[in-house]
């Protein structure tokens, strides 16, 4: 892939001051989450390496602050019609519980094949549930409906700039807990984590490089990077199932602009980075959570001389809801 050469837009749907904004926002509910390190995993990388925990976070996953930005920025008279969504997991969870915390309904359109643990989750924070198809037409749809019975307000997985901003939150945080990082490899899919963490990162050190982590069964960021606009794929397949939504008319100028490179990894890369950060770190990690460590793990990284510079590699594991049995199955 041809170096990114495109000048950063002052028209962004984020910016480090709201970022800033959503971090006093949000302080009260969400957890400032740790970093860890691992001699033994930096031996393996040949690098050192941080890992931002934000599978620890409420909800197990990062979504939980771009939900909690979104839905304490809304005024009170729209907050009280509710929210909705239409997510795979993560997302839905993450916005349910920030509704609950709230007091206000929360309306989570959830495709038929979402993970068992994920929907759980949207459950036990009193979610309402209303399934659709897995195609993206049929969660819109849906979604569109409930919008029309309801009033409620539409909070996008990622293509909103009060999610973009909440995601942010993390680079505030992680380059306050390891100034040295010299490079972040972030999990991409819409956009929304990546975008956020760049916009951040890149206003407080120019020089970090930020990395995209992909699957191979779902790499729509990185042949959309290649051709200059966004591609979208006709079919994804990817255990990584947080990792298969496309890039959005937001979230894509800043992917385009400000990450350096997406590196894409198979599946049994991401799988053994799962199995790394279980037996080495003592977390359970999803797929996509995981797939940081899978990059720098990878040949695409390991021997490629561009990076021999990356020395202090910051890691987001950005989620921790896998179902134990899909996790012990991928292990054997």
């Amino acid at each position: 892939m041809e170096p990114n050469c495109t000048t950063p837009s002052d028209n962004y749907a984020a910016d480090i001051s709201s970022i800033r904004q959503a971090q006093v926002r949000i302080e009260p509910f969400a957890h400032k989450t740790p970093v860890l390190t691992s001699e033994t995993l930096n031996s393996i990388a040949g690098r050192k390496l941080y890992f931002k925990c934000e599978c620890f976070q409420k909800g197990g996953a990062f979504k939980f602050r771009g939900a909690c930005n979104a839905i304490y920025s809304l005024d009170d008279d729209k907050a009280a019609k509710g929210v909705v969504t239409h997510s795979s997991g993560n997302h839905a969870a993450a916005l349910a519980l920030a509704a609950k915390l709230r007091g206000i309904p929360a309306y989570i359109v959830i495709p038929k094949n979402a993970p068992k643990c994920k929907v759980e989750n949207v459950k036990r924070y009193g979610g309402q549930v209303i399934w659709s198809e897995p195609l993206m037409q049929s969660r819109e749809d849906t979604a569109n409906k409930v919008l029309q019975d309801t009033g409620a307000v539409l909070i996008h997985p990622y293509n909103d700039g009060r999610i973009i901003s909440g995601q942010g939150t993390i680079s505030l945080e992680l380059l306050e807990q390891a100034s040295e990082i010299d490079t972040l490899i972030v999990p991409i899919s819409g956009g929304g984590l990546i975008s956020g963490v760049a916009l951040a990162a890149k206003a407080i050190n120019p020089a970090i490089r930020i990395l995209a982590a992909e699957p191979m069964g779902a790499d729509d960021a990185f042949q959309s990077k290649s051709n200059g606009r966004i591609t979208m794929l006709s079919e994804v397949n990817t255990i990584a199932d947080g990792l298969q939504a496309f890039l959005g008319d937001l979230t894509w100028p800043i992917v385009r602009d400000l990450v350096d490179e997406v590196i894409v990894v198979d599946d049994k890369e991401i799988i053994q980075a799962m199995r790394l950060c279980y037996e080495i770190l003592k977390i359970a990690v999803e797929p996509s959570g995981a797939i940081g460590l899978a990059a720098v793990l990878s040949d695409s990284f390991q021997k490629n001389p561009a990076y021999s510079e990356c020395n202090h590699i910051g890691i987001v594991l950005s989620g921790g809801n896998v179902d134990l049995g899909v996790l012990w199955k991928s292990f054997d």
